[in-house]
Protein backbone atom coordinates (compact mmCIF):
# COMPACT_ATOMS: atom_id res chain seq x y z
CA UNK A 1 0.00 0.00 0.00
CA UNK A 2 2.56 2.40 0.77
CA UNK A 3 3.74 2.81 -3.21
CA UNK A 4 0.28 3.69 -4.03
CA UNK A 5 -0.09 5.97 -1.08
CA UNK A 6 3.17 7.80 -2.15
CA UNK A 7 1.91 8.02 -6.22
CA UNK A 8 -1.18 9.11 -5.38
CA UNK A 9 0.01 11.92 -2.69
CA UNK A 10 2.51 12.62 -5.88
CA UNK A 11 -0.34 13.05 -8.41
CA UNK A 12 -1.80 15.23 -5.29
CA UNK A 13 1.38 17.40 -5.07
CA UNK A 14 1.55 17.72 -8.90
CA UNK A 15 -1.85 18.76 -9.69
CA UNK A 16 -2.02 21.32 -6.53
CA UNK A 17 1.47 22.85 -8.70
CA UNK A 18 -0.61 23.01 -11.45
CA UNK A 19 -3.64 24.89 -10.31
CA UNK A 20 -2.15 27.24 -7.35
CA UNK A 21 0.99 28.30 -9.39
CA UNK A 22 -0.87 28.43 -12.64
CA UNK A 23 -3.32 30.49 -11.08
CA UNK A 24 -0.69 32.77 -9.21
CA UNK A 25 0.97 32.88 -13.01
CA UNK A 26 -2.45 34.12 -14.61
CA UNK A 27 -3.11 37.14 -12.07
CA UNK A 28 0.84 38.07 -11.92
CA UNK A 29 2.50 37.27 -15.37
CA UNK A 30 -0.43 37.00 -17.76
CA UNK A 31 -2.38 39.48 -16.78
CA UNK A 32 0.27 42.39 -16.30
CA UNK A 33 2.09 41.93 -19.17
CA UNK A 34 -1.03 41.90 -21.18
CA UNK A 35 -0.89 45.91 -20.87
CA UNK A 36 2.90 45.88 -21.86
CA UNK A 37 1.96 44.10 -25.12
CA UNK A 38 -1.21 46.62 -26.45
CA UNK A 39 -2.92 49.33 -25.37
CA UNK A 40 -5.89 48.17 -27.10
CA UNK A 41 -8.60 47.05 -24.49
CA UNK A 42 -10.36 44.63 -26.92
CA UNK A 43 -7.14 43.06 -28.01
CA UNK A 44 -5.55 42.79 -24.57
CA UNK A 45 -9.07 41.59 -23.16
CA UNK A 46 -9.32 38.75 -25.75
CA UNK A 47 -6.06 37.26 -25.58
CA UNK A 48 -6.15 37.08 -22.05
CA UNK A 49 -9.60 35.49 -22.06
CA UNK A 50 -8.28 33.14 -24.74
CA UNK A 51 -5.51 32.29 -22.47
CA UNK A 52 -7.83 31.92 -19.37
CA UNK A 53 -10.08 29.75 -21.10
CA UNK A 54 -7.20 27.33 -22.25
CA UNK A 55 -6.19 27.32 -18.38
CA UNK A 56 -9.34 26.51 -17.30
CA UNK A 57 -9.20 23.13 -19.31
CA UNK A 58 -6.41 22.34 -17.25
CA UNK A 59 -8.19 23.48 -13.86
CA UNK A 60 -11.12 21.12 -13.91
CA UNK A 61 -8.85 18.28 -14.83
CA UNK A 62 -6.94 19.58 -11.63
CA UNK A 63 -9.50 20.23 -9.43
CA UNK A 64 -11.52 17.08 -10.23
CA UNK A 65 -7.94 14.87 -9.67
CA UNK A 66 -7.32 17.05 -6.37
CA UNK A 67 -10.58 16.22 -4.99
CA UNK A 68 -9.96 12.43 -5.82
CA UNK A 69 -6.69 11.91 -4.27
CA UNK A 70 -7.60 14.44 -1.89
CA UNK A 71 -10.53 11.72 -0.04
CA UNK A 72 -7.83 9.09 -0.97
CA UNK A 73 -4.85 10.62 1.17
CA UNK A 74 -7.60 11.19 4.00
CA UNK A 75 -7.54 7.52 4.84
CA UNK A 76 -4.05 7.12 5.32
CA UNK A 77 -4.13 11.14 7.50
CA UNK A 78 -6.92 10.07 9.40
CA UNK A 79 -7.25 6.60 10.64
CA UNK A 80 -10.76 6.84 11.58
CA UNK A 81 -13.65 10.02 10.93
CA UNK A 82 -13.99 10.01 14.54
CA UNK A 83 -10.45 12.14 13.94
CA UNK A 84 -11.40 14.86 11.75
CA UNK A 85 -12.98 17.05 15.00
CA UNK A 86 -10.82 15.87 17.40
CA UNK A 87 -7.26 15.56 16.48
CA UNK A 88 -5.05 18.73 15.42
CA UNK A 89 -4.89 17.18 11.61
CA UNK A 90 -8.12 16.46 11.53
CA UNK A 91 -8.93 19.56 12.41
CA UNK A 92 -6.97 21.08 10.02
CA UNK A 93 -8.01 18.98 7.32
CA UNK A 94 -11.69 19.81 8.31
CA UNK A 95 -10.59 23.45 7.57
CA UNK A 96 -9.03 22.70 4.83
CA UNK A 97 -11.61 21.04 3.02
CA UNK A 98 -14.16 23.95 4.13
CA UNK A 99 -11.83 26.16 2.27
CA UNK A 100 -11.59 24.18 -1.11
CA UNK A 101 -14.97 24.26 -1.28
CA UNK A 102 -15.00 27.82 -0.73
CA UNK A 103 -12.66 28.34 -3.19
CA UNK A 104 -13.64 26.14 -5.71
CA UNK A 105 -17.90 28.17 -5.72
CA UNK A 106 -15.65 31.42 -5.90
CA UNK A 107 -13.96 30.63 -8.57
CA UNK A 108 -16.57 29.03 -10.56
CA UNK A 109 -19.02 31.62 -9.78
CA UNK A 110 -16.77 34.43 -10.78
CA UNK A 111 -15.11 32.97 -13.58
CA UNK A 112 -18.75 31.49 -15.15
CA UNK A 113 -20.25 34.89 -14.64
CA UNK A 114 -18.03 37.71 -14.99
CA UNK A 115 -15.46 36.33 -17.38
CA UNK A 116 -18.20 35.49 -19.50
CA UNK A 117 -19.40 39.01 -19.17
CA UNK A 118 -16.26 40.94 -19.76
CA UNK A 119 -15.96 39.18 -22.79
CA UNK A 120 -19.00 40.01 -24.10
CA UNK A 121 -18.79 44.09 -22.83
CA UNK A 122 -15.45 43.89 -24.74
CA UNK A 123 -16.66 42.57 -28.12
CA UNK A 124 -19.53 45.21 -27.60
CA UNK A 125 -17.15 48.06 -27.01
CA UNK A 126 -18.59 48.89 -23.45
CA UNK A 127 -15.29 49.69 -21.73
CA UNK A 128 -16.41 51.36 -18.60
CA UNK A 129 -18.90 49.15 -17.17
CA UNK A 130 -16.23 46.15 -18.20
CA UNK A 131 -13.74 47.86 -16.03
CA UNK A 132 -16.28 48.43 -13.07
CA UNK A 133 -17.01 44.61 -13.09
CA UNK A 134 -12.95 43.85 -13.67
CA UNK A 135 -12.18 45.53 -10.71
CA UNK A 136 -14.93 43.10 -8.67
CA UNK A 137 -13.65 40.53 -10.39
CA UNK A 138 -9.90 41.16 -9.42
CA UNK A 139 -11.27 41.72 -5.95
CA UNK A 140 -12.59 37.24 -6.29
CA UNK A 141 -9.73 36.65 -7.79
CA UNK A 142 -7.18 37.88 -5.15
CA UNK A 143 -9.52 36.76 -2.47
CA UNK A 144 -8.87 33.04 -4.23
CA UNK A 145 -5.37 33.65 -4.61
CA UNK A 146 -5.36 34.20 -0.55
CA UNK A 147 -7.21 31.60 0.54
CA UNK A 148 -5.23 29.53 -1.70
CA UNK A 149 -2.05 30.16 0.09
CA UNK A 150 -3.82 29.46 3.44
CA UNK A 151 -4.82 25.99 1.95
CA UNK A 152 -1.35 25.82 0.75
CA UNK A 153 -0.56 26.37 4.40
CA UNK A 154 -2.77 24.05 6.15
CA UNK A 155 -1.61 21.27 4.10
CA UNK A 156 1.98 21.96 5.04
CA UNK A 157 0.98 22.26 8.58
CA UNK A 158 -0.84 19.01 8.48
CA UNK A 159 2.71 17.19 7.89
CA UNK A 160 3.23 17.85 11.69
CA UNK A 161 0.50 16.41 12.86
CA UNK A 162 -0.38 13.33 10.93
Amino acid sequence: MLLLDLIVLWIHLFFAIIFIGGSFFIWFVVWPASYDVTDDEKLRTKVVGKIAKRFAYFTHVSLVLLVITGLYNVTWYLPSAGNLFTTMAGKLLFTKALLVLVVIVMIYVNNLYHGKKIMKLSEDGKYSEMRRIRKRTHLFSYASLGILLVITILAAAMQFYG
